[in-house]
């Protein structure tokens, strides 16, 4: 036994020694994705796929509780669509995919695949939308959408990648914005709530900003080396795109009126943000709330007598209060325990003929190996408790890693000297000005995260430029 799980941890790279393919090993290995025969294009698998829907259904039922509708629209957008908004066409034009033939026919126009969807709701809107009584409309859809990405890594950065973009309209400017902060909010919540991963929720810089949007907030995370993750963002367009297509409604006062729009989104990234924010040399640990088994139970001796069936009654029971897995194939326990620990299971359960013996079983986390002797009837709180406890204790281990590795820098001097020494966050000053931001990444390698809702005075100055500073700004390495 101690043979196969060697074999099997040795599968996948240490991370001090290739973060970059430790996180690739575990994505193929933990059987979360297969690279297709289409360059750039993964097969989600079945596991993977089910971190996935439960991520779906709990973010689902949080935009449902604030009068969301989902919604689903066409997969092509006609170019002159698209062309309407010229920041938004400009800036996804290197990576659209283009359709240009149906069957053997050639198109009248070109098809985008697309990109994102501002296009087509903001056309919809124009159909759908009369009087101030109809606002505001609050949609989402759950798709997949196509980037023509040069570099790609699973989750991370596909050509193909499954998400939900959010799209409302307002009768107000107030109501549209209070709509991207509500969002927003949503995300980060999630993520420190579900996904035990610790957030810093800001507003982007206006070089990092959605195209097409006047404002743009986004949740920023860390993960294990220090790089950031943009695992969220909401965009506040104002009335731009309802100008652009001519979205106008019939007002209070009886006059036409455009309406204030928003959108905001997340994608399997999420997926990424888990693997790397919580996994280990042994593969994924998988918070609770999203792991498709929150329990494997694993029978020892499976041919001694009442073993097997002990642990098939165990299962039945444990379905009661959690996921669960029962695993009765032939392999050695050794093996199984190395699968499950592979894949991310929060908890084992193990229960042998000594077990059976003393009415008791052995309940093992996968953050720690923590073991620990439960007698049977105890099992139906211990679980819960236990899952609590390890989600809580993700949480705690990745808010350490983001608070180590996060730093305050007055000057450039400092700011080179930090980012030398470590991958992580460095906050500073900044005067506003683009020049600076560019600096920033020529000089130190760093780019804005963004400017946190919550400010600190770190000095007056940009370090940059020596002028007044106008904002506190997060910057580091992000993926």
């Amino acid at each position: 036994m101690a043979q196969d799980k060697k074999k099997l941890v040795e599968a996948i790279t240490a991370q001090e020694d290739d973060f970059a393919q430790w996180y690739t090993d575990i994505c193929t290995k933990a059987e979360l994705v297969e690279y297709s025969s289409v360059k750039g294009f993964v097969v989600v698998r079945p596991y993977g796929y089910a971190i996935w829907e439960n991520i779906q259904r709990l973010m689902d039922a949080r935009f449902k509780a604030t009068g969301h509708e989902n919604v689903a629209m066409p997969l092509l957008i006609p170019e002159s669509l698209l062309k309407k908004e010229g920041e938004l066409v400009n800036g996804f034009a290197p990576e659209v995919a283009w359709v240009t033939a149906g069957g053997a026919e050639p198109l009248e126009e070109r098809l985008a695949v697309r990109p994102t969807s501002e296009t087509l709701f903001s056309d919809h809107f124009a159909h759908v939308l009369h009087s101030y009584r109809d606002l505001p409309l609050l949609y989402n859809q759950w798709c997949s959408v196509v980037r023509w990405e040069k570099s790609t890594r699973p989750f991370l950065r596909t050509r193909e990648f499954w998400w939900q973009e959010g799209h409302t309209i307002h009768e107000t400017a107030a109501e549209a914005e209070a709509e991207t902060q509500q969002q927003l909010n949503c995300y980060a919540d999630f993520c420190e709530r579900e996904l035990c991963i610790p957030v810093i929720r800001g507003r982007k810089t206006d070089k990092e900003k959605f195209a097409g949007a006047e404002a743009t907030y986004s949740i920023e995370a860390m993960m294990k080396d220090g790089k950031a993750l943009q695992s969220g963002t909401s965009h506040y367009f104002g009335d731009k795109f309802s100008r652009a297509y001519d979205v106008t409604f019939t007002g209070r006062d009886n006059t036409l009126q455009y309406p204030y729009q928003t959108s905001w989104g997340s994608s399997t990234r999420l997926i990424g943000a888990i693997i790397m924010a919580h996994g280990d040399d042994d593969g994924l640990i998988l918070p609770p709330a999203i792991a498709p088994y929150q329990v494997v139970v694993v029978p020892i001796a499976a041919h001694k007598p009442g073993v097997a069936e002990k642990a098939k009654a165990l299962a039945a029971e444990i379905a009661k209060i959690a996921r669960v897995k029962l695993d009765d194939s032939d392999k050695a326990p050794g093996w199984k325990f190395s699968q499950w620990e592979m894949k991310g299971v929060p908890l084992r359960v193990e229960v042998g003929p000594r077990d059976l013996e003393q009415g008791q079983c052995v309940l093992v986390r996968r953050d720690t190996r923590e073991k620990q002797i439960v007698q049977l009837e105890a099992l139906a709180d211990a679980i819960p408790a236990a899952l609590e406890a390890l989600a809580r204790d993700l949480y705690d281990r990745a808010r350490a890693n983001l608070e180590a590795r996060t730093t305050a820098a007055a000057t450039m001097d400092e700011v080179k000297a930090q980012a030398a020494r470590q991958t992580g966050f460095i906050k500073t000053m900044w005067c506003g000005e683009l020049a600076c931001e560019e600096a920033m990444k020529e000089q130190a390698g760093l780019t804005s995260r963004n400017m946190p809702f919550a400010q600190e005075h770190i000095s007056d100055v940009c370090p940059v430029c020596g002028k007044p500073a106008r904002h506190m700004v997060v910057w580091g390495v992000a993926y």
